[in-house]
């Protein structure tokens, strides 16, 4: 039957329920049947719902539940159906012995999908199945769609990201990746205040100036202030502001906004934890980022051996640390320092088979190549450090190598899962890298950071050293779940309209 004629079903059962005088969405659960859970009385309007797998364990007593109606099967004078709420579901026997004879016809009118109230006695059936004998029930919600396996199917991945809803009633293990998520979410959070000392905040998501990284932004007005402002791209500068203030130990954990192209790696929106401590460099941050992986894995999982697409990861500390230059020696026969021009730069990219931007710096057009040509190989956690300076000019400068910065960023199963450095503190310092950044933009990179003024005067009353951390978080779920796509961890990823994707 096609999906208008189902509805169209449906709809016609709820316009009987109604001339009933029956209402198909209640506002709540009945609670004059609360007395009969475990068979005491409760005080008046009390709800005493028993969830599904805690009425498993209730043999013999009264229980009242509440779910959704999975399944429907009547056999002439008895029905069975089963019904599930977020815990389980459980089996109901309905007797037309037990009910009187219009309460009993009234299952007619239910679907799958229909949520349902019900009240009886738990017993075994003789086939040893645990089930509920329903003594009286009450439509909560009728349902006027079917569930996807009713008529098509649930199978096409974008389909399932648009209407996430029905995937996850559909499909079990997607919701225990979303459970999953949450709890290393929590146990992040655990980690670093109760362990670590840090103190959370929140930083703006609306922004005059956008900044902390490279990235294009989304844009829009303020009507009242008759201003422009952009979604954030970054949090990294207002933490830098709480150092500035006195905090010496800050993160958040929010969304960010890059307006980027989409793949199994990135999403417009996604969700990052910034870091901030007083008197940290990157090798700290290296030693706290491997920690609480390793944490987060066996307070969630039980153990730091975790699969992800066929591979055995191992996030127990310690992780390989490697520099940059050895790595790019390795994968591509060149020693980084010998590329020392851009015109020399610019003949390896061609060679490599490397697309670069005409406006690219000769440390620009390098890192590019170490990102396409050396990174695949990172299977297991590797801290990849020492960047080029002239990609990074928030990061401080290596005393001894002023061409590159005290830098870091996590790789796992070839996937980049952060940027992280010792924080640039000179404001004399990091204005120079910013107006290098201007000339960038004048020269056609539409990525190059903004210089910030509010931001310099803040750094000119002083920033202890400072280093923090930026690990995406959806990536993170990513290797910790074996999720293939970010878009399988998050909710509700950005897709093109469906009207636009008709067209």
């Amino acid at each position: 039957m096609a999906l208008d004629q189902l509805k169209k079903e449906r709809i016609k059962k709820l316009k009987y329920i109604r001339k009933l005088g029956i209402d198909p969405y209640p506002a709540r659960l009945d609670s004059g049947q609360a007395h009969l859970t475990d068979g005491q009385a409760l005080p008046a309007g009390r709800q005493a719902r028993t969830t599904a797998v805690e009425a498993l364990k209730k043999m013999g007593k009264k229980v009242v539940l509440a779910g959704r109606i999975r399944s429907l099967r009547p056999h002439g004078k008895i029905t069975f159906a089963d019904l599930e709420d977020t815990s389980s579901r459980i089996q109901l026997f309905f007797a037309q012995n037990d009910l009187n004879g219009e309460k009993y016809d009234f299952l007619a009118n239910l679907d799958l999908g229909d949520f349902l109230q019900v009240s009886g006695e738990i017993f075994k059936t003789q086939a040893g199945e645990t089930t509920v004998k329903v003594a009286s029930y009450k439509i909560l919600t009728k349902s006027l769609l079917p569930l996807p396996s009713s008529w098509y199917g649930l199978k096409d991945v974008e389909e399932r990201n648009r209407r996430r809803y029905l995937d996850l009633l559909m499909n079990p293990d997607v919701r225990k990746t979303f459970e999953t998520r949450s709890k290393i979410i929590n146990t992040i959070r655990r980690f670093l205040i109760d362990k670590k000392g840090y103190f959370e905040v929140e930083s703006p998501v609306l922004q005059i100036l956008y900044g902390g990284t490279r990235a294009r932004p989304f844009k829009t007005h303020h009507n009242t202030l008759d201003t422009t402002l952009y979604l954030r791209i970054s949090n990294e500068l207002y933490l830098k502001r709480l150092i500035v203030g006195g905090f010496e130990k800050v993160f958040e954990i929010g969304h960010t906004f890059r307006n980027e192209g989409m793949d199994r790696n990135h999403n417009p929106e996604f969700t990052m934890l910034e870091t901030m401590q007083a008197y940290f460099d990157y090798n700290d941050n290296m030693d706290l980022v491997e920690e609480m992986f390793e944490f987060v894995a066996l307070e969630v999982f039980g153990k730091t051996k975790l699969e992800y697409q066929g591979q055995v990861l191992e996030f127990k500390r310690p992780w390989l640390r490697v520099k940059l230059v050895d790595l790019f020696k390795k994968h591509t026969g060149v020693h980084f320092n010998e590329i020392d021009t851009l015109e020399k730069a610019v003949i390896l990219a061609k060679k490599l088979g490397v697309e670069i931007k005409d406006y690219m710096t000769d440390g620009e057009i390098l890192l590019e190549i170490f990102e396409k040509k050396c990174t695949d190989q990172l299977v297991q956690p590797t801290f990849v450090y020492d960047y080029p300076a002239d990609f990074y000019p928030l990061a401080k400068r290596k005393a001894d190598d002023p061409k590159f910065v005290e830098s870091f960023d996590i790789y796992c199963a070839g996937m980049e899962m952060g940027t992280n450095y010792t924080e640039q503190n000179d404001p004399q310092a990091l204005r120079e890298s910013w107006m290098k950044e201007k000339k960038k933009a004048k020269a056609g990179n539409k990525e190059a950071q903004k210089l910030d003024e509010d931001f310099l005067e803040a750094l000119e009353y002083g920033m202890p050293p400072t280093s923090g951390i930026g690990p995406g978080l959806d990536r993170w779920v990513m290797l910790m779940t074996n999720s293939p796509s970010i878009a399988d961890v998050i909710l509700f990823p950005s897709l093109k309209p469906e009207k636009q994707k008709k067209n």
